[in-house]
Formats: C-alpha cells, structure tokens, sequence
C-alpha cells in the first residue's frame, strides 16, 4: 500500500471498508467463522483492537494511530495474499460464545456437536447434573472439553488426543478458563492410554475429510494440520477406531456423540446394523450421531484389537 493511500485511512469505519473491499477483491474463503466479507472484515478489525464486536457502531469514527492503521494494514494484506484464515491472524476462535486461543498447531475449533452441547445434549441427556464423566476425544484445542466441562457442572473431562502440539493449546484454554482441576489432559492415540477407564459421556470430532475431498479444499485449509482433517479414503479411518473401542469405555447408559461432517451415507453403509440416532444441527440431520453403550454391538468393542 502506497504512503499517500495509507494516509486517507484515518478512522476505523476508513480500515473497515477497506478491508471489505479488498477481500472483495481476491477469491479468499469464508469457512471458519464468518460468513462473507464484510463480516470477516469486521471481526479481524474489531478484534484486532481488542474491541467488543457487538458495539462497533460506537467505534466506527474513532481515529487510529499510525501504528493501529499499520498492524491492521498488515492483517488484513496476510488475509488476502496469504489466504491465512483470520482465526489465525488473531489468535483466537469463538465457538457457541466462548473464546479459545489457538494457532496453527490446532484446527480452528468449529464442531456442530458443540450446538447439541449449548442445551446439554438434551433430550439424550435428560439430567447433566447426573453427568460425572467425560471423554472428549481428539480435543484438539480443548473446545469441547471446555464447553463439556462449563456445561455439565459435576463431571470431570478428560481431554485426549495424538498430538502433544495440539494438547500444549488445549492446556492454554483450560488455563484460561480456571477448569485445571476438572480438565486432564491426556496424549492418547484414541483409547489406547486410557487403560480401563469408563465414561458417561464419549464426544468425539475425529479427522473426517476424505482423501478427495482433502485434494480439493480451499487454500485457507493448508494451514491447518493435516492430523486433524485427514480422514482416510471415505473418512471413516479414525471413525472406525472410535467405534471398534467406544463399547469398552462407556458406562452402561453411557451416551457416544461423534461427528462426521458429510459422512452419514458411509457411516450408514458401514454399519447398517448399528442404531445410529442423527441430531439435527444448523447444518441438517447428517453431520452428528449418537449412540448408546448399549447398543454398541460386543464384536465391534474389541474389532480393532483383534485387527491389531
């Protein structure tokens, strides 16, 4: 940006619509929070100078120093020539109201279970006070296991996951939020360091993307980690591992919560037996399933180990 254009951008509402205009400008995408670019401009904005985004009416006419207009000068061209998702360039996500830190360490929390959480997962939970145990695998930046734990008052959550990089962000947010004492953090590939622990509760937001679909996604998506989005041929790698061990790893009444994202046709032809109940979310009826400890069939607890 040349000194003399720089200089006609004085106020806020000056950076705001010339954020707009160039993401306008550019084939940039808009998967990870916002939903166009004038919201996207107005959360990297707003958030940038560490302002309440629901009052930006009363900011609009604000004068910036040179050095504000600089710093979001410099977002704003990493958004647009880098494709750098915005969640990054903050270094915070807002998921259902709460605030997480991340980086590039973690993928940009967005889960539709975390919508089936908000209410506490009823009608299939009727009673979270009686919710004392919690397994929130593939954690990634701990979002869930923070929203299960604020949510669900008596329970303890533990917090697994393959990667150590991933769980160095989730002991950040559960700093953050005061939940040491409820939150373990725990590196596990799936249940394999859980030993015999049992839960009430199993939610899972596995790595899902298949292979094709993996190929094809925007450039925003490169900058997340591939551990957690690569979900095998039909997405179903981690999925599958999940189920073959859930049974073992549930209370009797236990309730297992996995998300799938486009999924639903392949979990349902890999298995046609299993009664799967699919919850409705913002997105239709195919992206979340719940199952009960119950119904998880005896050969399916112990498939993988078998395999193994």
């Amino acid at each position: 940006m040349t000194i003399d254009a720089q200089a006609n951008l004085r106020t806020l509402r000056d950076v705001l619509r010339y954020a707009v205009t160039r993401f306008n400008e550019r084939p940039i995408f808009y998967g990870h929070g916002q939903l166009d670019s004038f919201d996207e401009a107005a959360f990297l904005v707003m958030r940038a100078m560490k302002l309440p985004l629901e009052r930006m009416d009363v900011f609009l006419d604000a004068f910036l120093t040179h050095a504000e207009i600089n710093s979001l000068i410099e977002l704003i061209e990493r958004r647009v020539k880098k494709r750098v998702p915005v969640a990054y360039l903050l270094g915070e996500a807002w998921l259902q109201g709460y605030r997480f830190s991340i980086d590039s360490r973690v993928i940009i929390p967005r889960s539709f279970i975390a919508e089936l959480l908000k209410d506490e997962l009823a009608p299939w939970v009727p009673d979270g006070a009686a919710v004392r145990s919690i397994l929130d695998l593939c954690t990634g930046s701990g979002c869930l296991a923070v929203m299960a734990a604020d949510l669900f008052a008596n329970a303890k959550v533990d917090a697994a996951d393959i990667s150590v990089d991933a769980l160095a962000v989730a002991a950040r947010n559960v700093e953050e939020y005061g939940l040491g004492d409820r939150v373990r953090l725990v590196e596990s590939d799936l249940f394999q360091t859980l030993g015999s622990a049992r839960y009430d509760l199993i939610l899972c937001n596995p790595p899902y993307v298949t292979d094709q679909a993996l190929s094809r996604l925007p450039i925003e998506y490169s900058h997340e980690p591939t551990l957690a989005l690569a979900g095998g041929p039909d997405g179903l790698d981690v999925v599958r591992g999940v189920l073959a061990e859930a049974g073992a790893h549930l209370n009797p009444e236990g309730l297992l919560v996995v998300e799938v994202g486009d999924g639903r046709a392949a979990v349902e032809r890999e298995y046609p037996q299993l009664p799967l109940t699919w919850a409705t979310t913002s997105a239709g009826d195919g992206m979340v399933f719940l199952v009960r400890a119950g119904d998880l069939p005896a050969e399916a607890a112990t498939a993988r180990s078998a395999a193994a």
